[in-house]
């Protein structure tokens, strides 16, 4: 597993009782939700902005809302 999603779970207060192992249900939310953001990213390529600075604030702005995070 990357080392940045451990930190991130650990951060997160899930790897609290066993910060060295990573459950593998915990790996693979994770895999899940970084799959739907490059999917959002993707789309945005083809479907909005009409230059490379443009997509990457818009894509941004669309993983905020979809995944509802301020």
């Amino acid at each position: 597993m990357n080392e940045r999603i451990k930190e991130l779970a650990n951060e997160a207060g899930l790897l609290v009782h066993n910060p060295n192992n990573v459950p593998t249900k915990l790996e693979k939310f994770a895999e899940l939700i970084v799959r739907e953001c490059i999917d959002i990213c993707m789309k945005n390529q083809f479907d909005g902005a009409d230059n490379y600075n443009n997509g990457s604030v818009s894509s941004a702005e669309f993983i905020k809302e979809h995944f509802g995070v301020e």
